[in-house]
């Protein structure tokens, strides 16, 4: 178990810091902005469950709104448990595979799995595309368009690692998979919540078709 006695260590006051492993190094180190990106991931993600959470939860006659009182409670669990993971992806992806404190779990390929079956069910409530989906709508959606693109950050910044910086052995392939199916995952999510309320995507229109 954790336990934070104090925050400001001064550790980091001249531009480094220490990875999982104890490894002292530069706050501009290619792992360290994987971690990073994925941190920034996990705050959206607390933004989407707070707009989530303050919708109105009664119409103005004084009745129950259901359709949001059943997403809050389907929705804010799903993103806590999203959440929890995302921690657990930051603290693997702090060192390398091999580096990775004995007793420590990570992410297995069932997290991939549960993704991709929330994701086919959820499709099953939506119409099928017939152009591109402008980021927008109401807060929440909005905020999970930021997300899949931050997602897609994280995805980026992960593959430069591996690419670029340590190899094939400096991370586990899942974290990649990971990361690609979450980016699917809350762009469906943008899809069926839009859905339920009764509102309307803003669908991309060609530049020769806005023309005419």
């Amino acid at each position: 178990m954790v336990r934070i006695t104090k925050v400001h260590t001064g550790v980091g006051d001249r531009g480094t810091t220490v990875h999982l492993n104890g490894e002292t190094v530069s706050k501009g180190d290619e792992r360290l902005e994987v971690v990073g990106c994925i941190d920034e991931l996990n705050c959206l993600i607390g933004i989407v469950r707070m707009e989530l959470n303050r919708m109105p939860e009664t119409t103005l006659d004084g009745g129950p709104r259901t359709t949001v009182l059943a997403a809050q409670r389907e929705f804010d669990k799903t993103l806590s448990h999203l959440q929890q993971e995302l921690f657990d992806l930051g603290a693997e992806c702090s060192t390398t595979p091999d580096s990775i404190p004995e007793g420590m779990q990570v992410l297995s390929a069932e997290s991939c799995e549960r993704l991709v079956n929330e994701m086919d069910e959820w499709l099953e409530e939506v119409e099928p595309l017939s152009s591109f989906i402008l980021p927008s709508g109401n807060p929440i959606v909005a905020n999970l368009h930021l997300a899949r693109a931050v997602t897609r950050r994280c995805e980026r910044r992960l593959a430069t690692l591996k690419d670029n910086n340590e190899g094939d052995d400096s991370i586990r392939i899942i974290s990649l998979t990971y990361l690609n199916r979450l980016s699917d995952w809350l762009f469906v999510l943008c899809r069926v919540i839009t859905a339920r309320f009764g509102e309307d995507e803003e669908l991309w229109e060609p530049l020769g078709k806005r023309n005419q």
